[in-house]
């Protein structure tokens, strides 16, 4: 089960919260929190469409870049054996541990 909900093109996650029994979405990738709740899938989209309309806003009044920025880079720390067994991998299809772990986390995040 997949608990990404897309909202206009801006991606959330989705949770039940038992202690007031409503369905929870937050906003990913911003810089900052937008948080929704509601009962029911089509009262969520629209309280996400709301949230996301008022942190733009605030976002704009306050001058902030409402959308985080990636660089493309990142540290992954690995259990020796594993990373051993990682260049092993890329190395028998011809390709460089970056080659071969930047295609297995864009297959893994287009599935999800």
């Amino acid at each position: 089960m997949k608990n990404i909900l897309d909202v206009d093109g801006h991606k959330a996650s989705v949770s039940f919260d038992p202690e007031i029994g409503l369905i929870r979405g937050e906003f990913l990738g911003l810089n900052g929190g937008a948080d929704f709740y509601a009962r029911s899938v089509d009262e969520l989209l629209s309280e996400g469409r709301k949230s996301l309309k008022v942190f733009l806003e605030m976002c704009a009044e306050k001058n902030i870049t409402p959308f985080r920025e990636f660089s493309g880079r990142f540290n992954v720390r690995l259990a020796a054996e594993v990373h051993e067994a990682a260049v092993l991998a890329a190395a028998a299809e011809n390709k460089s541990l970056n080659e071969w772990v930047a295609e297995a986390i864009e297959a893994a995040a287009r599935a999800a």
